[in-house]
């Protein structure tokens, strides 16, 4: 692995966030964020030990059961490439200060919930693989964040993205500007892992952040879709793997167990997962939620709002339902516990 990577590490005061790269920690760092510090180089910290509640909505269609379980954070999805340039757009259609999603957003804040913007996705490009310099790139990542009135940003890195070296280097070094030029913004990569743990390519990305001074405040986990052969149950597979990842996250960063916990977040697919085969069931929701808890996960999430009620009809349980029997807002509960 190299060199160990600043993470988690406890520091005098206020903890700081989960990876300072290679600022350091100081007393009166900033813990109000999802995540944990850092060695001497980046890491993650714990902003509390409750473990909050921060599902993934639609940035553009309100959803009915957007609010069960009182959410703490939203997770906007998505903010990527319109497909040929450096211009980020919801889904890549929507322009970023459309008014209806400005109300949206307003609406989800009302009850005093917070908003994070997610870069990404499954359903690309990402900003970083259209972008031609790590300037323009942190000034798309910055009108976004403004347009959603917002200092908190995910970065969802999947499929390709994630194996595209060039643009994972181009996006960190867009992260630190972002971090130079704006104080207070908060950084969260949402990485694909297995039971045995995060693969190559995720922990590449996590040096590359750390390499290029990047602040991270949080790793989640995609604890969904992992292959045929994983036909089981999905919430011991989930648990699996946040343990394997514990592990690496603590080798990696340097840092003591609770703070890896601490900078950790988990995020299922509710009901039918895409691969066939696996279901999350909400008595898998209740027994991640349990662990999360036991073990001070930062955070726990699942995709998505819209999907959380049952299917009827020719309704897509990919798409807009579960594919599983349960009431409307059923897994948003569960997983707030």
């Amino acid at each position: 692995m190299g060199r160990k990577l600043g993470f988690l590490r406890p520091a005098a005061g206020l903890g700081c966030l989960f990876a300072l790269a290679t600022a350091g920690c100081s007393a009166d760092t900033d813990a109000a964020s999802d995540a944990a510090p850092p060695k001497s180089s980046a890491a993650p910290s714990p902003a509390s030990s409750v473990t909050s509640y921060a599902p993934y909505v639609s940035a553009t269609e309100a959803s009915g059961t957007d609010s069960a379980g009182a959410p703490t954070t939203y997770n906007l999805a998505f903010v990527i490439s319109d497909g040929s340039s450096c211009t980020p757009k919801w889904d890549g259609t929507t322009a970023i200060d459309n008014s209806a999603v400005v109300s949206r957003i307003s609406a989800l804040k009302q009850d005093g919930a917070s908003v994070r913007v997610s870069f990404g996705g499954a359903s690309g490009p990402e900003l970083a693989e259209v972008c031609d310099s790590a300037e323009e790139l942190a000034e798309a990542y910055g009108d976004a964040l403004d347009a959603a009135g917002s200092t908190q940003a995910d970065f969802d890195i999947e499929g390709d993205a994630l194996t595209d070296s060039d643009s994972v280097e181009l996006r960190s070094e867009a992260i630190a500007l972002l971090h130079e030029e704006r104080g207070g913004v908060t950084v969260a990569f949402t990485l694909p892992v297995m039971p045995s743990g995060l693969d190559d390519d995720a922990l590449a990305l996590l040096e590359s952040a750390n390499n290029s001074a990047v602040q991270v405040s949080t790793v989640n986990l995609m604890t969904m879709n992992y292959a045929e052969s994983y036909d089981g149950d999905m919430g011991d597979y989930a648990i699996t793997s946040a343990k394997a990842a514990h592990r690496q996250l603590r080798d990696v960063f340097g840092t003591s167990a609770a703070t890896a916990w601490g900078g950790m977040a988990l995020t299922s697919m509710i009901g039918t997962n895409d691969v066939d085969g696996e279901t999350f069931t909400l008595s898998d929701a209740a027994q991640l939620r349990e662990f999360a808890e036991e073990k001070g996960v930062g955070w726990v999430s699942m995709w998505a709002t819209f999907r959380d009620q049952e299917c009827t009809g020719d309704a897509d349980a990919l798409v807009n339902c579960s594919g599983v029997a349960q009431s409307s807002g059923a897994f948003g509960e569960a997983l707030a516990g």
